[in-house]
């Protein structure tokens, strides 16, 4: 029997993270969360508090966001947003997941966009 659930060793690895990286205004950070259904990525200013540029799969109205096509999307449309911003390189921040799948979509789009991390 599971002792600990997967949220919760997921939440324990982004908190292991977050202790080492964080975002400023020259270089903010890049956090990517995933449900089963949808994909969010924000930008962040860690010393202000202020998210800067966010895409979700539920913001560009996505049939199906929880898919690797929709992420790739969100990754595209938040390296564009940040280039609107003036916003050219990031930190990246997994969020506790494993760097694969709609993660790494994600990532790989916003880098095909212009974005540096």
């Amino acid at each position: 029997m599971k002792s600990v659930s997967n949220n919760v060793a997921r939440q324990r690895r982004h908190t292991r993270v977050r202790n080492k990286i964080s975002g400023t205004p020259e270089c903010p950070r890049l956090n990517v969360f995933r449900s089963n259904s949808q994909i969010f990525a924000q930008i962040i200013d860690d010393e202000k508090g202020t998210t800067l540029v966010s895409s979700s799969s539920v913001a560009l109205k996505i049939k199906n966001g929880g898919n690797i096509e929709g992420a790739k999307l969100v990754g595209a449309d938040l390296a564009k947003k940040a280039a609107k911003a003036g916003i050219k390189a990031v930190v990246f921040d997994r969020g506790g997941y494993q760097y694969h799948g709609r993660v790494a979509a994600l990532a790989e789009a916003a880098r095909e966009n212009g974005l540096e991390f």
